[in-house]
This record gives structure tokens, C-alpha cells and sequence, in this order.
């Protein structure tokens, strides 16, 4: 019997790309996200898609429950699905705030507590946590989705030794630089809280670098890479805790843990212009 394969936040991007990676290898892929009609594609190559916003606890248990009475087993959860709330502190309401846990954190962690029992009931099964360098490291105007991914890193950290005694392992993926709808919405994150008023001259900086790295002719790397990078954690038969890849990802993490806070630092705020 085919593998079992989850993804959350497969509408674009990386999950896309990782639902394409497993489809091409002979696993069976159910492909979540709220906008259906943009995994049609996926649909069509043998996926099986379903509209799933992940704060909704009722649509998430509804879709686990979905794939366990149609297959039986789920052998491994990408969890994909975030996005990143940009702008200042000052101009972000908690709300705002609070949304974005609910998406990068809180939704992650209710579809993997959907999932854990059947895979404790198998004695196996991985559970993939698409996190990212920002999760490691930091930028201007990004410290409610920063800290979401800061918060998936310990979170993950821990549920990995929860769960090696069940024989489920539990893997982070941090992506750099990644060319894909993320970059638009950061910039019109940053545009809608930031675009005027005290922090603007910071935002504009921030919106062109992040054209500069996000857009088609950017220097991101092909969303692919990650999904390639998924795709090889959830098959090899003793993954790595953390896998790191994408434009920047490596450098990145490489200045932050040698630089200190204050090189750091210094090193961020001189490249915007």
C-alpha cells in the first residue's frame, strides 16, 4: 500500500511543490488549503484536495478524519500552511497578532494532535514542520511572524522527544529565501501597517528588498528545492532533526550564530537603502 501524505497550505508554493514531489513518486497526497480552486493542478496529476482552513478545528478534524476513513493510516504530516504578518510592533494590533499564532502555531499544533493517535496506534508515521531561517534569525518589521517561528522551533523541539518513544519522528525544515506568494504578501503586510506614519521610510527599505529577493526575477530559490528537501525527510529512513536550504538559508544562520546580536544587527539595518 502507497504512503499516506498530508499537506497543509498546498494551494502554492512550497506545498504545492511537495505535493507534485510525492505525487511523481507513487504516494498517495491529500492536499488542504482555504482556496481549492488553486490546487486544481494537483488534482488533476492524482492528489486529493479539500478546502481546509487550519484555524478552524471543525474543518481539520473533519478533514483527519476524512483521510482515515478513505486510507486507513496517514504516514506523514507536512505542515506547510503560514504567512507572514510584517510591520512595526507599534502598528500591528494584537489582534493582528494573535491571528498569525493562530495560523503559524496554533492551527500547526491542532491538525498534528488530529493526526498523533493514528500514528501512535501505527508505531510510525513523520511529522514535517515547514518552519524557516526566520525562525533562527530576525528582521525589521517582522517580530509577530518571527516569533511565531521561533515558537514552532521549540515547539517542534519538544514534541520530537515526546514522540521517539512511539517511533514517530519529527522534522524542521528552515527555508531561506523561497520565490513564492510570500514575498507579496509580506509587502503588503508592511504597505497596509507601515506604509505611513513614524516607521515609513524603515517600510519602504523593507518593501524593496523584499521585491529585490521575492519577485519572479528575484534572487529566492525555486520553491522545488524545498520540496525536495520535504520529500527526502519524510523517505530517508533516519532524518535529520533540521534541514536547512534555499537562497541564504546557510549564510544566514551562519552570521547569526558568529556575528552576535550586535554585528548582527548592524548587518541587517545596512542593507536597507
Amino acid at each position: 500500500m502507497s504512503k499516506v501524505i498530508v499537506i497543509t497550505g498546498a494551494s502554492s508554493g512550497i506545498g504545492k511543490s511537495a505535493a507534485f514531489e510525492f505525487l511523481q513518486k507513487g504516494f498517495k497526497v491529500y492536499a488542504c488549503a482555504r482556496r481549492v480552486e488553486y490546487m486544481t493542478d494537483i488534482a488533476e496529476f492524482g492528489a486529493s484536495i479539500h478546502r481546509v482552513d487550519i484555524t478552524n478545528p471543525g474543518q481539520v478534524e473533519e478533514f483527519i478524519q476524512t483521510v482515515i476513513s478513505e486510507e486507513g493510516q496517514i504516514d506523514v504530516l507536512v505542515n506547510n500552511a503560514g504567512f507572514g504578518l510584517y510591520g512595526a510592533v507599534e502598528d500591528i494590533t494584537i489582534d493582528q497578532a494573535r491571528y498569525q499564532f493562530e495560523v503559524n502555531l496554533f492551527g500547526l499544533a491542532h491538525i498534528t494532535k488530529c493526526v498523533l493517535p493514528h500514528m501512535r496506534e501505527q508505531s510510525r508515521g513523520r511529522v514535517i514542520n515547514i518552519s524557516s531561517v526566520g525562525g533562527k534569525v530576525y528582521t525589521p518589521l517582522g517580530a509577530w511572524y518571527h516569533s511565531t517561528k521561533h515558537a514552532l522551533e521549540g515547539w517542534s523541539d519538544c514534541l520530537r522527544l515526546e514522540l521517539k518513544q512511539f517511533g514517530i519522528k519529527v522534522v524542521l525544515i528552515e527555508p531561506g529565501i523561497i520565490q513564492t506568494g510570500f514575498g507579496n504578501v509580506m509587502e503588503e503586510s508592511i504597505k497596509g501597517a507601515s506604509g505611513n506614519g513614524s516607521y515609513s521610510k524603515m517600510a519602504k527599505s523593507m518593501i524593496a528588498l523584499a521585491d529585490d529577493n521575492y519577485n519572479s526575477k528575484g534572487k529566492g530559490s525555486n520553491p522545488i528545492v524545498i520540496g525536495k528537501v520535504i520529500y527526502r525527510a519524510a523517505t530517508v529512513s533516519n532524518p535529520k532533526t533540521r534541514y536547512v536550504a534555499g537562497y541564504m538559508a546557510k549564510l544566514a544562520l551562519f552570521g547569526r550564530r558568529f556575528l552576535g546580536d550586535k554585528l548582527f544587527d548592524k548587518v541587517l539595518l545596512s542593507q536597507l537603502r
